[in-house]
């Protein structure tokens, strides 16, 4: 049996829901799940180089990290080897005035349609 897709929605800039969205897509892709992560608006900050446009996240990753959670960058980084993947909300980039060249490398850019098309029948969670 085929395991159904599993789409995860980022759309603020809270570091905790961006830090909660990729545990659950890197677990989703573990776990052998199709996964998508689609970001837009404040969420597209999570797919950004420089992370630091989600609230307080210097702050929090080093706690997060002290603590023995696994790390922001750590997180971001299992996601496209194991096959997850990444799609950026041109709208929302156009929102923020975000240019391509701020995405981390492997982010697609699309719309919205395309994200509900990868993810077709399967769930989508927005943390």
């Amino acid at each position: 049996m085929t395991a159904l897709p599993f789409g995860v929605l980022l759309a603020t800039a809270s570091f905790e829901r961006a830090h909660t969205g990729l545990m659950l897509a890197a677990t989703a892709a573990a776990l052998g799940r199709p996964t998508v992560l689609f970001a837009t608006q404040g969420g597209l900050h999570a797919l950004c180089r420089d992370f630091s446009g989600l609230h307080d996240a210097a702050a929090q990753d080093a706690a997060f990290r002290q603590r023995g959670v696994a790390g922001f960058e750590e997180l971001r980084e299992t996601l496209l080897p194991m096959g997850t993947r990444l799609m950026a909300c041109v709208s929302g980039m156009l929102a923020i005035g975000l240019d391509d060249a701020a995405l981390i490398d492997g982010v697609e850019r699309v719309g919205a349609p395309s994200f509900l098309l990868e993810v077709g029948a399967g769930q989508i969670v927005s943390p």
